[in-house]
């Protein structure tokens, strides 16, 4: 029987939502492996729209639930509507969307909270016992929601390559125990069915991001 997955989105662009490539590399890979998939979002307006040509915010409000209807091709539904229990895993591609729409990380750091209703899922699909999928900044969604979790945001010494690892620092400073993994590679918490990868948190090659992304489907779907 295929596994019936929900992607959460984020809005659509890298510098203000979903990761575009992320979430495309994520759907190739569902689809390959004959899941059937839902996307939601929550329905909610945006922190701030950033113009990607100049990376510098602009005086647009927009919805995130509308933003990420670009990346589902319009099949989108409110965040409120997902019952978990008519799904067998959930996946959060990355963005700072993420870090801006589904969280405040961007601009509260370690402080920071995660959105009600993001949270309320999560912690519905780990007390159903059902993997979760994050890569490039969305695990910091599971170390709020899941205190003591096991996961990787690529590596903790910064470089050319790894120019965000003061993330994985600070997942350990919330008590989470951080894996260095290498960008085609995924860290599994066992115990809480979580399946993390570094995607673009890491500077490397598209084809390599999209690779690492699909073994982190494969492990997702092992463990639905």
């Amino acid at each position: 029987m295929a596994k019936r997955v929900a992607v959460i989105l984020a809005g659509c662009g890298v510098y203000d939502g979903t990761e575009v490539h992320e979430a495309s590399a994520v759907m190739v890979h569902l689809s390959r492996a004959g899941a059937k998939v839902q996307m939601f979002a929550p329905d909610v307006e945006m922190m701030h729209v950033v113009n990607h040509c100049e990376g510098k915010p602009m005086t647009d409000t927009r919805n995130v639930l509308q933003e990420s209807a670009r990346i589902a091709r319009g099949d989108v539904t409110d965040l409120v509507k997902l019952d978990v229990g008519s799904f067998d895993a959930l996946i959060i591609p990355g963005g700072f969307g993420v870090a801006k729409n589904l969280s405040d990380w961007a601009t509260k750091g370690k402080e920071y909270s995660v959105e009600p209703e993001v949270e309320k899922v999560i912690k519905a699909f780990h007390q159903a016992k059902k993997p979760m999928g994050m890569c490039c900044i969305s695990p910091v969604l599971a170390a709020k929601a899941i205190p003591g979790c096991e996961l990787t945001v690529g590596h903790d010494s910064e470089c050319e390559k790894w120019p965000y690892a003061q993330v994985a620092k600070t997942m350990v400073e919330l008590g989470c125990k951080h894996l260095n993994k290498n960008v085609g590679e995924v860290h599994i918490d066992t115990k809480n069915k979580l399946v993390t990868t570094s995607a673009f948190m890491c500077n490397a090659p598209i084809h390599e991001i999209y690779d690492g992304l699909g073994v982190m489907v494969k492990e997702v779907l092992k463990l639905a």
